[in-house]
């Protein structure tokens, strides 16, 4: 069959996707990554065949209006309530609205190409991350099945009645009727017990595969005392968007005294990380499930690539959120007891010191949850549910 990887311009949904695009290409099928024009080299970095849709939208604007509301001073009807619970930011206004205005203006920026592609590359099916609604209202379009992937925990399992409204002008517009966003099933890398909403539909859970982007293997870590070694690292997502996000070099400095640091950045953010302490140990693009293993926790962001990583090699955490999803992330895996997790923007050395002996209690919550991952189908077995979902 022939599958249709989609995503729009954002590493960490296409990082999830890949481990399943290349099980369905070693099962034999065809696939083909289609995605805005700005990521093609980031897949071209994956090793899988990639195809331009759409133009580019200013995301990383919009993500930075929604963590800074105050200072774009945006009007009062921005931020009312949407009947679904965004998390509140540091302003107290809500990113609801403005997340799916965003989502609204990639799924206009993709759809008309995505259906052209699909339909001249004759696609059996698309498998989308969820925030991508071209890809719904592109299956619907040539009346074939679509997959969602998730990349973390589920934040829009609940929110059909207002992204539906997102995309209603543009299915009207090309001549598409009613598109059911939930699709045909969800491929769910997390555990049941992480996820706050059950998936609407099919449910297909599937065991969590690091992919954090190509590297070279760590040097050894020899152990140089008896404290704990934690791995501090930040994602790409926070720095992107706003430097002020970036916590990794006071939290790195915060943890010092305390434990065996090692701080994992790309090579672009080194110059944010600041003096550090002479014991605290810095490394550049090292897919992170290469270096967890010698960890004993994670201190982090909360993005859901650095989490599950963190729970697949069995590691609690200390979370401090910065982006709504964050937020989500942070709580689902504070729920399980598996992190601790700290209010947006925490940089005081006490407060993320003195968490370190809690998260690391967490450790045989993680090791539960790391368990029950494990125990998902792999994705070579989720290939053959998708085979049948294709006819």
């Amino acid at each position: 069959m022939r599958v249709i990887i989609c995503t729009w311009a954002w590493p960490s949904h296409l990082y999830a996707m890949v481990p399943l695009s290349w099980a369905l290409r070693a099962a034999g099928h065809e696939v083909l990554v289609a995605t805005q024009p700005s990521l093609l080299d980031t897949v071209g970095r994956t090793g899988l065949p990639a195809a331009p849709v759409g133009h580019d939208v200013d995301a990383v604007s919009a993500f930075r209006d929604i963590a800074f509301p105050a200072e774009h001073h945006e009007p009062a009807e921005h931020h009312e309530p949407t009947g679904h619970h965004e998390p509140t930011g540091r302003h107290g206004t809500r990113g609801g609205p403005r997340v799916v205005a965003l989502f609204a203006a990639i799924a206009e920026a993709m759809a008309a190409d995505l259906i052209a592609l699909a339909r001249g590359w004759r696609a059996d099916l698309v498998v989308s991350e969820p925030t991508c609604l071209a890809a719904p209202v592109a299956a619907a379009a040539l009346g074939i099945p679509h997959v969602r992937h998730l990349y973390g925990t589920d934040l829009l399992a609940a929110a059909s009645g207002f992204l539906e409204p997102a995309v209603h002008s543009l299915r009207q517009r090309l001549g598409i009727p009613p598109v059911d966003l939930a699709g045909a099933a969800t491929v769910d890398p997390c555990p049941a017990g992480l996820q706050p909403h059950a998936a609407p539909g099919l449910r297909i859970p599937m065991r969590y595969v690091p992919f954090n982007g190509p590297g070279l293997l760590p040097r050894p870590l020899p152990r140089s005392s008896g404290r704990p070694r934690v791995c501090v690292t930040w994602g790409t997502t926070p720095a992107r968007v706003d430097p002020r996000l970036f916590l990794a070099g006071p939290v790195a400095r915060a943890l010092a005294d305390r434990a065996e640091v090692i701080v994992a950045i790309t090579q672009d953010q080194r110059h944010l990380l600041g003096d550090q302490p002479p014991g605290v140990r810095i490394v550049e693009s090292v897919p992170l499930h290469l270096l967890l293993p010698r960890c004993d926790a994670v201190v982090s962001h909360g993005g859901a690539g650095t989490i599950l990583t963190a729970l697949a090699s069995g590691l609690p955490l200390l979370l401090i959120p910065c982006l709504p999803d964050h937020v989500r992330h942070a709580a689902a895996v504070t729920a399980a007891g598996a992190a601790v997790t700290l209010p947006r923007g925490t940089e005081a050395a006490e407060p993320i010191a003195e968490a370190l002996p809690e998260v690391l209690a967490g450790r045989p919550a993680a090791a539960k949850l790391r368990q029950a991952m494990a125990g998902q189908l792999s994705p070579a077995e989720v290939v053959g549910e998708l085979e049948e979902l294709a006819g």
